[in-house]
């Protein structure tokens, strides 16, 4: 079986193929409700309109660039538009409408913004500031709201509980149960009369109610959960100015007028126009599909919203929101194509797709079996051309065995088990501080041998300060005022030090709305600029007493940046550079001395400055050198920021703190046989000492930089990468490569986590991709499969806890329910063989159908996870989902059920010494009694596959113990109070006790089967 499922229903958990997803839906041949089988699957045909979308704005695109730039050449002869502004728009104190705005950005229409205006015109007509936003007050608000729409895209409405129970009546079985019911009660009322004849026919009707009651409860209250999640996913926030405040907002709050600032690794959250902003690079490839870059600046300022910021950074007046822009409108029909199905789910199709058409055969030879027993009784009687209703009936029941077997052996639960577990581990890890993006992931995180872990803001805190300083070729601990070091440091090189602070920095200082100073910016941004403050520095005097020329945000891979400035005095240009410190200190030829000068960089003084950097990274610091210096040529703009040639300001050493908690979730991870990496782009020894903290690098274990990795050839990375442990000054392209070769070389399963922008190529190739809900940027989290909202290692390891116990989960309920199908099948199909009768009725079954499909799926498959599960080895690429344990234990406990429940057919009556007309009925209805209980004690046994203790932690989870009540209560209500419905009497207290001690000795058996090695 599991060669032809590999075969035929594999899927990759990520990234398949729209053929392969065609294909193993082809394949499933026997779908008693495809409605229900396929509903939470991709809709395939709805991704094709989206395809066909992107193209179009594709092509859109590149008109409006060629039209825009055939008008920068008529331009000087833009005649007036014949746009009137509507009586409402106008009404409201506006002189534009959301339309006129609309055409003008998708369009990239650069005749009609030069006819508004330009920029500010538009701004002015929208009644916005540049600098100060809109204004905050409601009433405003609601009025630019009404006119010019909301920043939300359609997305289909949610479902009404009676659309479930519609959809569950679609089940194709059901439905001819159903009229088999309803010819049951013609024939049965017409025979013997009403109400007597109308027993069997409304036993079955009452049955197909409850099971699609039940099962429509179950889907609905799934729904609910999946669009509880699909709200967390899309909760992102962008910065924003109104009312003069800089403040962070939902983008669902944004309006025509906003101003958005944008950094590098965000998403554009509505069309929009450049106001300013340095080497802005936007990716559209996400609305195009179109993958070279595009630059936005004063000549090209159209941004579409649901692209991203590849370089630099910007502010952006908002023009138009919501279903107005092309995004608002793919993302409509993309929200429509779903999610890819999981690995599980489509190989759990293809076992319900095997044994369904096994049961098919078996339920065609039961019915031929039964009716070719009723005719050789009637030939023998000579009575076949005469037919009475009771024999019309009785073939009808027959043929209803028939219909309820494929009922039963078609495990249509089994892809939907996986749904709901999965469903039910999103919702709890979301309280656990972990939002699963794609349901696949969840499943995946279970099999996962190797992290390759961030180290700042995951393995340490990212709250960070600077403790120590070398300025000046002075090293200090900072004070926590920083007065004393003020005070040590020489005016000239005091102003340098601050000026290169405060101009070379993505961060801001401003004052919120309570009046307080607030820094924003990044955790090193937000330490360096705290350091600046101390030394008695003023963020907006210093911004203001320069005119910035150039700005290179930080890059992972330069891992530096930089800004180049115009002076005050003279008009002098002075360049200034931040970053790692061998690669700033590299470049410097200069170095300031303590009594302020910029002296030569003698050997001497590079091997002090070397030491201090190592002295700093040994104490688990992060290091950054400042850098400056004049350019005396002139500087253009378009020119890069020189590479060397500065003079070193000074090193700072900043203290980020090792999170609480992660040595002992690293210690759990490798009792788990999942090894941990840290890739960093941090200095070796930095790495080491925090690795080391962790631990993370043990003595075994290999720690290098990237640029040698990068060297080595394939023979020596083989060797090398099991060995590494630490991957310091990577770029993003060296954690690509190590994710590449631990997944396709070593056949590793690989959960990556990552924040930056660089980081996407790398979380796209992992198994798992893991992006930082604090730290992370939009484009990170959108490459990513599960994104952990608090930033913390031992988040990821609560993630893989809660993996494995999916995959477990999923496996308990599957080897509870093909028992089920074994025993079910080979019970009804021998007993038509052999006595001509089928001992267990249509509404029989279809309530042991309940059992194993909905309220089995609901005890089994949302089992809490516990720490046993983290003392397992992972499972890895290449295990087995049906295991030889489970194959134990299915056929062990069938082989038991089967036994017992031939013996009392065959020795039954003799034994309990029944006698007269309903000595059949009792036997048959404890026959159908000793069965379910069979599977409620079978349920509780299945809790685990290989520990004897089935009782431990049965408490923890209510839902089982819940489900194991309601189905005893209603087979006691089945048995004893509605025997003329479900074909059934009521028995005697030794045979209930009968009943329940057959059912309690399959747990000894069972216990006694696990001890079987195999």
């Amino acid at each position: 079986m599991e060669s032809y499922l590999n075969q035929n229903f594999d899927v990759k958990a990520k990234h398949s193929s729209e053929e392969v997803l065609e294909k193993w839906r082809n394949l499933c041949g026997v779908v008693k409700n495809p409605k229900r089988r396929f509903r939470f699957t991709a809709n395939l045909s709805k991704r094709y309109e989206a395809a066909a979308m992107r193209k179009t704005n594709q092509e859109k695109l590149k008109i409006a660039v060629l039209v825009s730039k055939a008008a920068f050449q008529f331009i000087s002869g833009v005649s007036p538009s014949d746009y009137t502004v509507p009586e409402d728009v106008k009404a409201a104190g506006y002189d534009i409408c959301a339309d006129e705005l609309g055409s003008i950005v998708e369009s990239h229409d650069v005749k009609k913004l030069k006819f508004h205006g330009g920029v500010d015109g538009l701004s002015g007509k929208l009644k916005a500031c540049p600098n100060a936003g809109l204004s905050g007050e409601p009433d405003q608000l609601i009025q630019r709201q009404e006119l010019f729409g909301i920043n939300k895209f359609a997305e289909s409405e949610l479902k009404s509980f009676w659309i479930f129970v519609w959809e569950a009546l679609h089940d194709m079985t059901l439905m001819i149960l159903g009229v088999c019911a309803f010819f049951s009660l013609i024939v049965g009322i017409a025979t013997e009369g009403w109400p007597q004849g109308s027993h069997d026919g409304l036993g079955i009707v009452a049955s197909i109610l409850l099971v699609v009651f039940v099962t429509a409860t179950s889907d609905y209250r799934q729904s609910l959960q999946f669009r509880d999640l699909d709200k967390e996913k899309k909760k992102i926030t962008v910065q924003v100015t109104r009312s003069g405040f800089r403040q962070k907002l939902s983008i669902y709050e944004l309006l025509p007028g906003d101003i958005v600032h944008l950094a590098i690794g965000d998403q554009v959250p509505a069309d929009g126009l450049f106001l300013s902003g340095f080497s802005v690079v936007i990716d559209e490839s996400s609305l195009t599909g179109e993958s070279e870059p595009v630059m936005v600046n004063a000549q090209n300022p159209f941004l579409l919203s649901g692209t991203k910021v590849q370089d630099g950074s910007c502010k952006m007046l908002v023009t138009t929101v919501g279903m107005r822009t092309q995004w608002g409108k793919l993302m409509a029909t993309l929200s429509e194509g779903g999610d890819d199905e999981t690995p599980l789910q489509v190989k759990l199709n293809g076992v319900a797709t095997i044994i369904g058409k096994i049961g098919l055969f078996f339920a065609v030879v039961t019915f031929a079996v039964l009716v070719q027993g009723m005719f050789m009784r009637k030939l023998s009687l000579s009575t076949h051309w005469r037919w009475s209703g009771d024999e019309a009936l009785e073939l009808l029941e027959y043929f209803a065995i028939a219909v309820t077997i494929v009922v039963v052996a078609v495990p249509e639960g089994l892809p939907l088990a996986v749904t709901l577990s999965l469903a039910f581990a999103m919702k709890k890890m979301m309280n656990d501080k972990a939002l699963v993006r794609h349901l696949a992931a969840c499943e995946t995180m279970g099999s996962a041998t190797t992290i390759c872990s961030d180290k700042t803001g995951t393995l340490t805190t990212n709250h960070m300060t600077v403790v120590k300083s070398c300025i000046c070729m002075n090293v200090q601990d900072v004070a926590s005022n920083g007065s004393s070091l003020q005070s040590d440091i020489p005016e000239a090189a005091l102003k340098l030090l601050q000026q290169s602070i405060f101009n070379n920095t993505g961060g801001e200082v401003v004052v919120n709305k309570q009046g307080k100073t607030e820094i924003l910016g990044t955790p090193t941004e937000t330490a360096i600029l705290e350091f600046g403050l101390s030394l008695g520095g003023k963020f907006q005097e210093e911004r203001q007493s320069y005119k910035v020329i150039k700005v290179e945000p930080f890059n992972s891979t330069k891992k530096r940046m930089g800004v180049v400035i115009e002076l005050p005095e003279g008009g002098r240009v002075r360049a200034h550079t931040k970053g790692a410190s061998e690669i700033v200190l590299a470049a410097c030829q200069n170095v300031i001395n303590s009594s302020g000068e910029a002296v030569p960089l003698d050997e001497e003084s590079i091997n002090y400055l070397n030491v201090t950097i190592n002295e700093f990274a040994n104490e688990a610091l992060r290091t950054l050198c400042l850098a400056y210096m004049d350019i005396e040529n002139g500087f253009s703009a378009d020119e890069g920021i020189p590479a060397s040639g500065f003079t070193c300001i000074g090193i700072v050493g900043i203290k980020d703190p090792v999170r609480p908690g992660v040595r002992e979730s690293v210690e759990l991870c490798r009792r788990a046989g999942i090894m941990v990496r840290m890739v960093t782009g941090d200095n070796i020894n930095t790495a080491k000492a925090i690795a080391r903290e962790c631990g993370i690098l043990t003595d075994d274990g290999i720690a290098i930089e990237g640029p040698v990795f990068r060297e080595k050839n394939q023979e020596e990375l083989l060797e090398l990468i099991p060995k590494i442990q630490v991957m310091a000054r990577s770029s993003p392209m060296d954690k690509h490569t190590l994710v590449k070769h631990l997944r396709t070389t070593f056949d590793e399963v690989v959960a990556v986590t990552g924040d930056g922008t660089n980081d996407a190529p790398a979380l796209h190739e992992a198994d798992i991709g893991l992006a930082m809900g604090i730290a992370g940027t939009e484009v990170a989290k959108e490459s990513a499969d599960v994104i952990i909202l608090d930033d913390n290692f031992s988040t990821i390891v609560t993630v893989a806890k809660w993996g494995r116990s999916v995959y477990i989960n999923i496996q308990k309920f599957v080897q509870f329910q093909l028992t089920v199908n074994v025993v079910a099948l080979i019970v009804n199909f021998s007993s038509a063989c052999l006595t001509g009768s089928a001992p267990l009725t249509a509404v029989q079954l279809l309530w042991v159908n309940m059992i194993m499909d909905t309220l089995g799926a609901l005890a089994l498959a949302t089992e809490p996870p516990n720490n046993e599960l983290m003392k397992r080895m992972p499972v890895g690429r290449k295990g087995n989902f049906i295991t030889n344990a489970m194959w134990r234990n299915i056929l062990g406990q069938a082989v038991y059920q089967f036994v017992i429940i031939w013996l009392l057919q065959a020795k039954g009556k003799s034994l309990f010494g029944l006698s007269g007309s309903d000595s059949t009925l009792v036997l048959n209805t404890l026959i159908f009694n000793c069965f379910v209980f069979c599977q409620v004690f079978n349920e509780i046994s299945s809790r685990e596959m290989e520990e004897i203790d089935v009782f431990k932690g049965i408490l923890d989870n209510y839902v089982f113990v819940v489900v194991i009540g309601i189905t005893v209560f209603f087979q006691i209500i089945i048995i004893e109070f509605l025997g003329t419905f479900a074909s059934t009497t009521p028995l005697t207290f030794v045979q209930w006790f009968f009943s329940i001690l057959v059912g309690f000795l399959g747990m000894p058996i069972a216990a006694s089967l696990k001890k079987i090695a195999v």
